[in-house]
């Protein structure tokens, strides 16, 4: 399944970077785009809850305002 994150808080590349990197680190995602100027992450995951997609990119320091 195919979802986007909108997410608050990213500034720059590193900010994409740390969000990628943790929402890489879980089991069943992969990160198939950041985009810095749509403010959000573009995933393909399974049997992962959203709730904790949202812990994870909190956990890195950001905010999710929805996840579509």
């Amino acid at each position: 399944m195919k979802k986007q994150i909108i997410i608050e808080g990213m500034s720059c590349g590193h900010c994409t970077g740390r969000v990628e990197k943790a929402l890489n680190s879980l089991e069943n995602v992969k990160v198939i785009e950041m985009s810095l100027e749509k403010k959000s992450a573009f995933i393909e995951v399974e049997h992962v809850s959203d709730e904790l997609l949202i812990e994870a990119v909190e956990d890195a320091g950001y905010d999710v305002v929805s996840i579509e």
